[in-house]
């Protein structure tokens, strides 16, 4: 039997020192290259939370100048003798347009798809397009503590029915929105007028305030409840004036951004046979700039 020589030991017990510094410093560069990837990822994470975050707020600013196409469903409850049920889909896409350095044109168009509990027959529900709204707000690019726009708000004659789903009457009038943000908080207003022209003259009045308050993840509380009079109607029969609010949050489907909300409002004011209750559901696809 053959013994190893004190030589051949030495060399044996280098061999594996060598062989475990190499295995020790390949563990270490896994271990550097995990670490790395690892931050990597919760940066890349941050920074979509962080885009996230900002694009919920822009989302909250009626100003922003983002292409954006919300579908806002509103369903009202308790319509008419019957507590039948209203709804209203409305298509809302906007398209800001840059008129120089200082002043951007944010055009608002509101294409409502109406179900009527009652119908032309007065029982059976029919469905059918309302008239177009069309807002052209003009606002300053430049930042300040009360973002603001003004221009004319247009009633455009496309209702299907004259009875059931509009007036099919052209109609104009102004139009104001002004917003401030602070910290977590955006709020603000949109206020308008329309009168129309024709056989059927209107006189209609809008309010809506809204008041956002941004959580962390995109998350946020809302409350933008419509006030709307009707001025030619009889008194104690022209307003509708709810309260409430709901929540949201904006995320990424892929690459698409979206924003999503509820909300639900009880009209605390109203005229005879109009519903008590609302429930407001929106999607929102968002296109934000890309930035050069």
């Amino acid at each position: 039997m053959n013994c190893l020589t004190t030589q051949q030991w030495k060399n044996g017990v280098q061999e594996i020192t060598k062989n475990f510094m190499k295995l020790k410093y390949l563990l270490l560069i896994c271990l550097v290259s995990i670490c790395t990837s690892l931050l990597a990822q919760d940066e890349d994470k941050a920074s979509i939370e962080d885009e996230e975050a900002a694009l919920a707020k822009a989302t909250q600013n009626p100003l922003a100048a983002m292409y954006s196409l919300p579908f806002q469903n509103n369903t009202t409850f308790g319509v008419g003798s019957d507590s039948k049920t209203q709804n209203v889909l409305n298509i809302q896409p906007v398209i800001p347009i840059g008129l120089g350095e200082k002043v951007n044109l944010i055009n608002r168009v509101i294409i409502p798809v109406i179900t009527q509990p009652y119908g032309s027959d007065g029982v059976n529900s029919s469905t059918g397009v309302g008239d177009i709204s069309y807002t052209a707000w003009l606002a300053p690019t430049k930042a300040s503590k009360i973002t603001w726009g003004v221009g004319p708000v247009l009633q455009i004659p496309t209702a299907s029915d004259s009875d059931e789903f509009g007036s099919r009457e052209f109609g104009i009038g102004p139009s104001i929105v002004a917003l401030t943000t602070i910290d977590k908080w955006v709020a603000g207003v949109v206020i308008n007028n329309v009168w129309t022209f024709g056989d059927a003259q209107e006189n209609k009045f809008l309010f809506q305030y809204f008041v956002n308050y941004n959580l962390p993840n995109a998350w946020y509380i809302v409350s933008a409840p419509i006030l709307t009079s009707n001025w030619t109607a009889d008194s104690g029969e022209q307003w509708i004036v709810p309260f409430g609010g709901g929540g949201g949050k904006v995320f990424k489907l892929g690459k698409q951004p979206i924003n999503v909300n509820a909300q639900t409002y009880y009209n605390a004011v109203r005229p005879d046979g109009w519903g008590d209750w609302q429930f407001r559901f929106q999607v929102q696809l968002l296109f934000p700039k890309k930035p050069k």
